[in-house]
């Protein structure tokens, strides 16, 4: 099915597990694909393939094709009578129906965004660690408890209406990248391999062709030129939209707690247990039957969310650790009058909760939110009656 012609230089056709752009006039196209990577201008086609489901999918196709680039390359283009020597392919778990198109313009300059991504699984950060170690003979694995914990991939392809010389057509992929990371930073997506917020996945992947019109090459793709802006724009609301049709992954949804925490090692079943430990086995009983809607409150979330924005400042150093009781335990209080409702306890709080020296660790953090949150919620009903 064709999905539309842009600025008269490339058409873009979804069919079954593939969407693809074939070029109406020459392109350059700088791409991650694995058979036809790198800088190329004598390519028609750039695609982006679902190979598979995102979870539980024993994939019927024996390991040494997809080891084959070439060969892999064949058998999705093939199909569709593509010639596989002008395709750059990306590869993803990720649903074609759940592609993106978002345009960006300013004068006569156009930017077309396509993305696809799944990121609740393989979300990571830049420097977790890895799993595998390259060599000649291929890879090894080097620490199992890296390995991939599921499917998740951010693709996107990016065509820009006029030519770019070398330089800013490589420029585009950091500005592209800098646009999904702040997409992911919006979103506060946990890295699945570490304490820290994710900037992409260990899978995503990119293509950028940009159309060769005879005109001067244009060439800046930064920040400070309107290409960059359009880059940015683009991928920021297509890698955002992709990700709320994937994974149901919304602004609104990560209003949570819970989701705030899960990268300090908490989980919901693990959460509820830590809050109950603190209160009457009345009080544990009715927050487990209102659980979502108290860890879903914007007051208690905003409270929580800024310690952990705050142990992220200690932890990058912008805070000495020397300051870890004084600030916590003002910010625990503040997350318990949150869930009480009741700020003349301020005070109360904070002498109560203020963490010892040295208690920096994930565990100790993450008992004092916790400790903070039941502190609140055993004062919020108290001495009220009609509850």
């Amino acid at each position: 099915m064709r999905i539309g012609t842009y600025y008269d230089g490339v058409e873009v056709h979804r069919n079954d597990k593939m969407i693809y752009a074939r070029f109406l006039r020459p392109h350059q196209v700088l791409s991650t694909c694995r058979a036809a990577g790198g800088f190329r201008d004598d390519l028609g086609f750039l695609l982006n393939h679902q190979s598979c489901e995102p979870a539980g999918h024993m994939h019927r196709l024996a390991p040494e094709v997809w080891r084959d680039a070439e060969g892999y390359r064949r058998m999705i283009c093939d199909p569709w009578d593509l010639p596989a020597e002008e395709c750059a392919v990306l590869g993803t778990a990720a649903n074609m129906h759940n592609a993106v198109f978002q345009t960006e313009s300013f004068h006569e300059l156009t930017v077309l965004a396509i993305c696809t991504g799944g990121v609740e699984s393989n979300a990571g950060r830049a420097g977790d660690p890895a799993s595998i170690y390259e060599t000649g003979e291929g890879f090894e694995k080097i620490n199992k408890a890296a390995d991939p914990k599921g499917p998740g991939t951010i693709n996107t392809m990016l065509f820009i209406n006029k030519p770019l010389t070398p330089g800013a057509l490589t420029r585009t992929l950091v500005t592209a990248t800098e646009a999904k990371t702040a997409a992911l930073q919006e979103l506060c997506v946990n890295s699945r391999y570490s304490d820290g917020l994710a900037t992409g996945t260990g899978t995503d992947q990119i293509g950028v062709a940009a159309c060769e019109t005879g005109d001067p090459a244009l060439t800046s793709a930064g920040k400070h030129a309107a290409l960059g802006e359009l880059i940015g724009r683009a991928v920021l609301k297509a890698t955002k939209k992709t990700l709320a049709l994937q994974n149901s992954l919304t602004p609104a949804g990560q209003c949570s707690a819970k989701i705030h925490l899960e990268r300090f090692g908490l989980s919901r079943k693990t959460m509820q247990e830590s809050i109950c430990r603190h209160l009457t086995n009345g009080q544990a009983a009715l927050l487990l039957d209102n659980f979502t809607v108290i860890e879903r409150d914007p007051v208690t979330v905003a409270a929580v969310a800024a310690m952990v924005h705050l142990k992220d400042k200690f932890a990058w150093g912008v805070l000495p650790a020397t300051c870890w009781g004084e600030v916590m335990g003002a910010y625990a209080a503040q997350t318990a009058c949150a869930v009480s409702g009741d700020y003349t306890r301020m005070a109360g709080y904070r002498e109560a909760l203020a963490p010892l020296h040295g208690e920096y660790g994930n565990p100790a953090f993450t008992d004092l939110v916790c400790r903070a949150l039941a502190m609140g919620f055993a004062d919020k009903w108290q001495n009220k009656q009609g509850c």
